[in-house]
């Protein structure tokens, strides 16, 4: 299995690399593990929903 990085993960999926690191900390990225200092991101991992989005029709979280 190939893996990436925070950064590369974070290039990918256009958000901070910051906000990688908090979804692989909150456990909301399945299968990372940390390397040291650095997480490990299975590299077919899509990005997680952001749950901090409201529908702004309904007022639910999407």
């Amino acid at each position: 299995m190939e893996y990436m990085t925070a950064s590369q993960a974070s290039k990918k999926w256009g958000i901070s690399q910051r906000r990688v690191q908090i979804l692989c900390a909150e456990g909301r990225i399945p299968g990372v593990f940390k390397l040291g200092e650095a997480w490990a991101i299975p590299a077919d991992k899509e990005k997680p929903e952001d749950k901090r989005r409201k529908d702004v029709n309904t007022n639910e979280q999407v």
